[in-house]
């Protein structure tokens, strides 16, 4: 059994700093594989998980178009762009990176989207945990890409609009038939005693977790370091292993 954690949430919330720590948590836990997947064109998971020169599902469908002789004669493009996905999965300890990636130009996601899309389907089963960084914001919720999950996770910050935004995200899911098992609410950058008012109800939340603010993350964010470098028992780090001992206890 596997599980697939989408993660969404409005820009500058710390939604992929979230996505990060989880996954190295999860990897820390060493109870099956684990498949980051960052499905923001302004990727940025990478870096916080420390990985340099990461290829991209956009950079290998743009070589395609540039070079379509690069197609075997006995395979179809969309088939090739696909082996080239699957073999060129980035791999780090405890943990495998899939990149969206951002194409040349301004041309539509549709089909990059797509070919995401199909390559979880065939991916899912090959990993215990998929933890999938989504786009800031709504667009990619109602771009369809994840038409499923175990748990939803959204982050917010502690500001109303952050709120508000995350409530949207909730309903949007509703609206478009995304359906999950169990929905979380993050909120981030806490500096005291939070109140998210009837929001947990409102929006059909099994959980919220409220993550501080920790000086040690926007350190190292502003020295471009990896969160893997985060001590194991700063607030923020400690905060993410008490929420996955909840949503993901032992067996």
């Amino acid at each position: 059994m596997n599980d697939v954690i989408v993660i969404g949430g409005k820009g500058g919330t710390g939604k992929t700093t979230i996505s990060a720590l989880l996954v190295l948590d999860l990897a820390r836990k060493a109870q099956g594989g684990v498949l980051a997947v960052d499905a923001d064109p302004n990727s940025n998971l990478c870096d916080a998980l420390g990985l340099k020169d990461v290829g991209t599902i956009a950079d290998i469908v743009d070589e395609v178009a540039k070079n379509p002789e690069s197609v075997p004669k006995n395979m179809g493009k969309d088939a090739f762009i696909e082996y080239r996905i699957h073999t060129g999965i980035t791999e780090s300890e405890g943990f495998d990176l899939l990149v969206m990636g951002r194409p040349e130009g301004p041309g539509c996601y549709c089909y990059i989207n797509n070919v995401l899309r199909n390559c979880m389907a065939k991916l899912i089963d090959d990993y215990r945990y998929i933890v999938i960084d989504n786009e800031a914001g709504l667009e990619h919720f109602s771009r369809k890409t994840t038409r499923a999950c175990s748990e939803m996770i959204v982050v917010s910050d502690t500001t109303a609009v952050g709120l508000r935004s995350a409530g949207r995200i909730f309903e949007l899911a509703d609206e478009l038939g995304i359906s999950s098992k169990r929905r979380f609410l993050f909120v981030n950058k806490v500096e005291g005693p939070k109140d998210t008012g009837s929001m947990g109800k409102d929006c059909r939340l099994d959980k919220v977790f409220f993550i501080p603010y920790d000086a040690a993350v926007s350190d190292l964010s502003a020295k471009g370091v990896s969160l893997s470098c985060l001590a194991q028992d700063s607030a923020m780090r400690q905060a993410i292993v008490k929420a996955g001992e909840v949503i993901w206890p032992k067996n």
